[in-house]
């Protein structure tokens, strides 16, 4: 029965698995998990700032209206 997770391998350097096994200890995990946790975490956080960065895009227009920094969060 073939598996819905895939296996992947990676090289990083020693400093870099260092951290993550730091990082791990603390947080009581593996490092392999810790590291699927911070690709995905990243994964979304890109892709956030691709979605915003296309509506701010879409937004600046010219003429468009502007509206002071207070007024805005009143």
């Amino acid at each position: 029965m073939a598996t819905k997770n895939f296996k992947i391998n990676i090289i990083l350097e020693e400093e870099t698995v260092n951290l993550l096994s730091i990082l791990a200890k603390q947080e009581y995990k593996s490092i392999a998990s810790l590291a699927k946790e911070l690709i995905v975490a990243s994964s979304f956080d890109r892709h956030e700032d691709m979605v915003l960065s296309a509506i701010a895009e879409a937004r600046d227009v010219k003429y468009a209206t502007i509206i002071d920094h207070e007024d805005a969060w009143k």
